[in-house]
């Protein structure tokens, strides 16, 4: 049986536990310039309605490291669920590729793409979730921490697939989870529904950041406009205009606070320069172990 890492929800709170021994020792090998090539012939291919830097490199030089190669289909090369059906694309992509990583719009073009692939399928994005970088988020903080107890998190600004992964995060780790967020900018109501009812964590939604920063462990932030929001970006702009993570912010938070950017960065709108250039950001640290974790995902689902 094949198996696939959709959303965060889908690794048990042991099985991500699992991914932080596997990202360590992948990790391990990449510093000591060691081989560790357990996808030696194996293919992956990469499906990407949206572009990104972080995601293609990381995937696709990942699959290299472990011994396989990655192949790199861009929209024009796809035009999943326009130019041929979803559901044909992962049958005939399944009778080609060992693996499927898809960073797509839809979060219900993923669900189906999932479901009549046979071979595992990895969320590398959707307007949804991104559990693949709040997976490399939550290591990175265990990384400088050494630990995850009593952690809180505040995150700033727009209730994105980032912030909805991070309260799929809070059904599986206990935490103490902050999203300070203008009016009207809810998070996905089934998500944070399920995260408040699992009891695993303490969810809370304010309008306030200086609040929500108060004894924080962790300030994360990222971009006001998501890709596929550019026409609405001077309405966020004014809407999130006093929700910049910037210095006077970081008064507010104890001053070892780890400040955290999902990237790319839209200096000056939603973090400065001083912040994300200053010693408690753990910023590149974050975009450096996406690519350890996700070679822990693609092993562990490649294992099953």
């Amino acid at each position: 049986m094949k198996r696939d890492f959709l959303q965060i929800t889908d690794f048990s709170s042991d099985e991500i536990r699992e991914i932080f021994q596997l990202t360590t020792e992948m990790k391990k090998y990449t510093k000591l310039g060691q081989e560790y090539t357990p996808l030696k012939g194996k293919i992956m291919a990469m499906i990407f309605a949206k572009p990104s830097a972080r995601t293609r490199i990381s995937f696709e030089t990942g699959m290299v490291q472990l011994g396989g190669q990655a192949i790199y289909l861009s929209p024009t090369d796809i035009g999943l669920g326009t130019r041929e059906a979803t559901r044909d694309i992962a049958r005939v992509v399944s009778r080609y590729d060992d693996l499927i990583m898809a960073r797509l719009f839809k979060h219900d073009d993923l669900l189906e793409l999932a479901e009549y692939a046979t071979v595992p399928v990895i969320n590398g994005l959707t307007d949804l979730t991104h559990p693949c970088q709040v997976l490399s988020d939550i290591y990175t903080i265990w990384e400088h921490r050494k630990h995850l107890d009593n952690l809180k998190v505040a995150f700033i600004g727009d209730s994105n697939n980032v912030a909805n992964s991070w309260l799929n995060l809070a059904t599986r780790l206990p935490m103490h989870f902050v999203l300070a967020t203008p009016t009207g900018y809810q998070p996905d109501a089934g998500i944070l529904k399920r995260a408040r009812n699992t009891g695993i964590s303490r969810i809370e939604i304010v309008h306030n950041p200086q609040e929500a920063v108060q004894s924080a462990d962790v300030i994360y932030t990222d971009v006001w406009a998501s890709m596929g929001q550019e026409a609405d970006l001077a309405k966020r702009r004014s809407d999130f205009n006093a929700f910049q993570v910037n210095g006077e912010l970081l008064k507010y938070a104890p001053h070892d606070v780890y400040v955290m950017h999902c990237l790319p960065a839209h200096r000056g709108d939603e973090i400065t320069d001083e912040v994300i250039d200053s010693p408690n950001s753990i910023v590149f640290d974050q975009a450096e172990n996406r690519l350890h974790v996700q070679k822990a995902i693609i092993v562990k689902l490649m294992r099953n």
